[in-house]
């Protein structure tokens, strides 16, 4: 898989040597109220977490100009959904400038071109505004409310 870039930003698959970002993001205060807790606390940890979470389908690290890591952005395959479910999340420090939209913006149209998938998903937790907005910039819209598989609580659901 090879890398996608944006007018501000370069998107590459992650590698091991991607661990201490992947171990800070994991750990960031808006991906654990988000997303949830994943429990990795060691860059060991992080590294099976790439291997293991991130390899089975196309994510990729989000990097600014000076090829700094702001995030990561990509699919799942997750249950109880009929199609890929796109995902995103930065570290807070980076939130408000646009690179979610961006980042997401070009996996979209990855997973539409490049993969060929006529149907794109994405789910976030009901407080999560600022996603819900990214998610409707890039052209989703929300179906309704869905209790999904491993999920403690009714995610919102968006589609193309």
């Amino acid at each position: 898989m090879t890398g996608l870039r944006t007018e501000r930003l370069t998107l590459t698959p992650p590698t091991s040597d991607d661990a201490p970002f992947v171990l800070e993001l994991l750990n960031d205060p808006g991906w654990i109220a988000n997303i949830g807790d994943r429990g990795v606390r060691t860059l060991e940890a992080a590294r099976a977490y790439i291997g293991e979470r991130f390899a089975k389908t196309p994510w990729f690290v989000v990097r600014d100009s000076r090829g700094h890591p702001l995030g990561m952005c990509g699919l799942v395959e997750r249950d109880g959904l009929d199609c890929p479910d796109i995902g995103y999340a930065f570290l807070q420090r980076h939130s408000g400038q646009g690179y979610a939209t961006e980042a997401a913006r070009a996996v979209l149209a990855f997973a539409r071109g490049t993969l060929g998938h006529p149907k794109i998903a994405a789910i976030t937790a009901p407080h999560n505004t600022p996603s819900q907005r990214v998610l409707e910039k890039i052209g989703l819209k929300f179906v309704q409310m869905i209790d999904l598989p491993g999920h403690d609580a009714p995610s919102a659901y968006f589609t193309t």
